[in-house]
């Protein structure tokens, strides 16, 4: 009779919702409570050690533990979604498998960093999220930030362990963290499911940093973020980043992503800016300045031509943006928007009144006149 699998997150007594942290805390400790070597001679403790393993290395594993959610132990069974038992491994991992550890040489195992040795531990890359204006864009900004970052435990020294408590060599793979079997002509090579990877273990972990060695630390980080940004910058801090588990001496880095804050008057394009301005009806027949503002917080006159049109552009140079590690700066355009008056008095309209018996919608507007030809001829055609 088939023995049925218990689900994997009763198997680690977590719920389904669980993220990483809580699934690695409660493997440590139950994979502590029953390891072979405090349990001899027990083969109640040796089942319940390897299903805690099972259970462990399917949802520590994204893409797993997604398939193991959509379809439960089927997605790992012969022909289920998964695609069998390496359905979800990489090329790395399949590589590392079938040619680790074959003669000692550099195959594909080394070309797909699963080599025969123990790779060094690095820390986690960490991504701060930062908005910022289009004035601070332009001028830069330095401020001062505060993030968790991963630290060694001051308690445990970054050991994981308790005062007093050992960390002990893993005896299943000796310290390596991995396990080789002979399966006919090919040498398998996977994580020790006893340590996890680790290569050891402590008898009892440190009860500040729950045996991870690792707390979360709020730190001050000063950061510039330089004049000529643009939305969707991305800057890299080096080694600023967590701290290197146990074993490693690499920090992560840091990646400060920008986004800019859109402008109530500008619109921006690389290192140019556009500015849309309403001008008046009689400026834009009789000519005049009008006054901009200029991304710097000055102002600037801008001679309009006697007869602009909607949709003028002219060109200010230099008063654009600043260009990323550059004095320069881009252009500004300012393109003219013709304001026709809404609310007349009397005698504006007497007046208005007057030029049009003056023709002046005939004679004064080309473009009208040229567009109502057109229309005639259209028409006359449509009757012929």
């Amino acid at each position: 009779m088939a023995t049925t699998k218990r689900d994997y997150y009763e198997v680690l007594g977590c719920v389904k919702t669980a993220d990483g942290k809580v699934l690695k805390s409660a493997y440590r400790k139950l994979a502590m409570e029953f390891h072979p070597d405090r349990n001899p001679d027990n083969p109640e403790a040796e089942a319940k050690f390897k299903e805690i393993n099972e259970a462990y290395s399917i949802l520590s594993d994204e893409q797993k533990r997604a398939a193991y959610d959509r379809m439960g132990h089927s997605a790992f069974s012969q022909g289920g979604g998964g695609g069998g038992q390496g359905g979800f491994q990489d090329f790395g991992d399949i590589f590392s498998q079938i040619f680790g550890g074959q003669g000692g040489g550099s195959g594909f195992a080394d070309m797909f960093g699963g080599g025969g040795q123990r790779r060094s531990l690095r820390g986690a890359d960490l991504r701060y999220e930062m908005e910022i204006t289009l004035e601070e864009a332009f001028t830069g900004k330095d401020l001062e930030i505060n993030i968790p970052i991963s630290e060694d435990c001051h308690d445990c020294d970054g050991a994981g362990a308790a005062p007093g408590a050992k960390v002990e060599t893993c005896s299943t793979c000796a310290g390596a963290g991995k396990v080789r079997t002979q399966q006919g002509f090919f040498t398998m090579e996977r994580p020790c499911p006893s340590c996890g990877g680790q290569g050891e273990y402590v008898s009892e972990p440190c009860i500040t940093c729950d045996g991870s060695g690792q707390v979360r630390v709020e730190t001050a980080l000063d950061i510039n973020i330089p004049a000529g940004v643009e939305d969707g910058t991305r800057i890299r801090l080096s080694g600023q980043g967590d701290a290197a588990p146990k074993g490693g001496h690499q920090r992560g880095d840091l990646y400060i992503f920008v986004s800019v804050k859109p402008h109530d008057l500008f619109e921006r394009e690389g290192p140019n800016l556009f500015c849309h301005a309403p001008l008046a009806m009689t400026c834009a027949a009789l000519g005049g300045a009008i006054e901009i503002p200029t991304i710097d917080g000055g102002r600037t006159k801008v001679k309009v031509p006697a007869g602009s049109q909607t949709g003028r552009r002219m060109r200010l140079r230099g008063k654009g943006m600043s260009v990323l590690r550059s004095h320069q700066r881009g252009d500004m355009y300012v393109e003219l928007t013709v304001e026709t008056p809404s609310s007349l008095n009397a005698r504006q309209k007497e007046l208005l009144e007057e030029f049009r018996r003056e023709g002046g919608d005939e004679n004064c507007s080309p473009a009208a006149t040229s567009f109502l030809d057109k229309a005639k001829n259209f028409w006359e055609n449509l009757v012929d």
